[in-house]
């Protein structure tokens, strides 16, 4: 990498895979690059910039071309045919850009890319740049697949349990969905065990989690990757550490609903938040238990329904009441943030998870596929921060099974002892990220020795 002047500041190119579960926590890692005077470009493709509703005004915005400039991922073939035109046309597209930029005068000195979009570090490593990846799930999911990239668990899967370093036995349900649906379409496994083809290259390995809460897989990883590091959480500081007020640090590609005038005027802890995230998409069977449960539990509700699963809700379900509220979108960590939030019911994702722990807000989970699954393992079994909302033989959380959750988290004894290992993890979360906590000595190491000619980061104060 070429020497830079100390009159030039470090450039970090982001570079998430191109959905907004996995843009928005890179971004707020980068927000504490900014903070000590890094400056950042987050770069995504044409096809998903197309859809975005807000960039946030502080950070520089530039698009590569992923080969499906006018349909996107979604309309791909299938996953492993997206993942080869991304490669061809990507690589390209993102050599262009660094020369452009470089002509410009913002050489770029790191890229911080996506294990999803592995070959970013074949670029990087082309123009001399330092390349870390950035893992966006949680660290267990990921030495899952890393697992089955060295050979040492095959798919399909043949066994009923399985034991791996550092994590609690697994049942075949607790692994990812797609190792049940291997057979049908090997594309997303393969998409996912090939994060780790050229990972040992890397830089720099680091994950949005904190170490106290992964400590037996953060110990191993590092034994694996000397160079991994816990970096996270990464949400906002307004909603952590109370530090800055940074809440227009994310992307969004849906338009967001004011709905804290509602909960303004509801108890403490009285009211049931439900979001299934930016992705998943609850069948119509699944939508009228859920709607039936929130109507006939008697408690306040906010529930999110996208646009594109509003037509699934049964015809005589009131989306406005005194006890209830369906939005299309909303900022979902104001509305964890509120105190009137009495408990989650969450797809378990990743980003979902982080954000109802941070703030101390119990789970009631019902995860839908991808690593949600896992996650809701560690939710019920490891952490404790939650109850699992079982399915039935057709694959369906029925209106009672979910109002016996429901109540047991807002009413019984036991709801308060998952509510009070919610908080201790909140705590754990604040002090990771404060002066001196886990993650945050972490981000100082990786600052001072990805910048050595910068002023030493290791009095780093400003944390989100």
């Amino acid at each position: 990498m070429d020497k830079k002047s100390k009159d030039r500041r470090t450039h970090c190119l982001l570079l998430p895979f191109p959905i907004q579960s996995h843009i928005n926590p890179i971004l707020q890692f980068s927000n504490l690059l900014q903070q000590q005077g890094v400056k950042v470009t987050l770069v995504s493709t044409i096809s998903y910039s197309k859809n975005l509703h807000k960039v946030p005004s502080n950070i520089s915005f530039e698009t590569i071309s992923d080969g499906v400039d006018k349909v996107g991922v979604d309309e791909a073939e299938n996953y492993k045919a997206y993942s080869n035109i991304f490669k061809k046309v990507g690589t390209e597209t993102l050599c262009d850009l660094i020369e452009k930029l470089d002509k410009q005068g913002n050489h770029v000195d790191c890229i911080i890319y996506d294990p999803f979009i592995p070959w970013v570090l074949e670029v990087a490593k082309r123009f001399e740049i330092v390349g870390a990846a950035y893992f966006t799930q949680n660290m267990n999911v990921n030495s899952i697949y890393y697992h089955v990239y060295k050979g040492k668990l095959q798919v399909p899967m043949i066994e009923d349990k399985i034991s791996l370093h550092a994590m609690p036995k697994l049942q075949l349900e607790d692994l990812p969905s797609f190792f049940l649906t291997y057979e049908e379409d090997s594309s997303l496994i393969d998409l996912l065990v090939d994060q780790f083809k050229n990972i040992e290259q890397a830089d720099w390995i680091l994950c949005n989690t904190f170490y106290e809460l992964d400590k037996e897989i953060a110990d191993w990883s590092i034994k694996i990757w000397p160079k991994f590091r816990t970096v996270g959480p990464n949400i906002p500081s307004m909603f952590l550490n109370k530090r800055y007020k940074d809440e227009d640090y994310c992307v969004s590609q849906f338009k967001t609903e004011d709905c804290i005038e509602w909960l303004n005027d509801k108890p403490n802890g009285s009211v049931v938040y439900v979001s299934f995230g930016s992705l998943a998409s609850i069948d119509e069977d699944q939508m009228k238990e859920i709607a039936y449960a929130l109507k006939d539990s008697g408690n306040y509700f906010l529930w999110v329904v996208r646009a594109s699963e509003d037509i699934k809700l049964p015809k005589d379900f009131e989306k406005k009441t005194n006890k209830g509220l369906v939005v299309k979108w909303c900022s979902q960590l104001k509305v964890l943030a509120h105190e009137s939030i009495g408990c989650f019911i969450t797809h378990c994702g990743w980003n979902s998870t982080l954000e109802a722990l941070c703030l101390g807000v119990p789970l009631i989970a019902m995860p839908q596929f991808s690593d949600q699954t896992t996650n809701a393992k560690f939710i019920v079994d490891v952490w404790k921060i939650g109850l699992r909302a079982k399915f039935d033989e057709k694959k369906i959380v029925k209106q009672e099974v979910l109002n016996d959750c429901i109540r047991e988290i807002l009413e019984s004894e036991r709801g308060k002892e998952i509510k009070n290992n919610a908080m201790q993890l909140k705590n754990l979360a604040v002090k990771a990220m404060d002066e001196g906590g886990s993650s945050h000595k972490n981000i100082t190491e990786f600052l001072n020795d990805l910048f050595p000619l910068q002023p030493t980061c290791q009095e780093l104060q400003i944390i989100s």
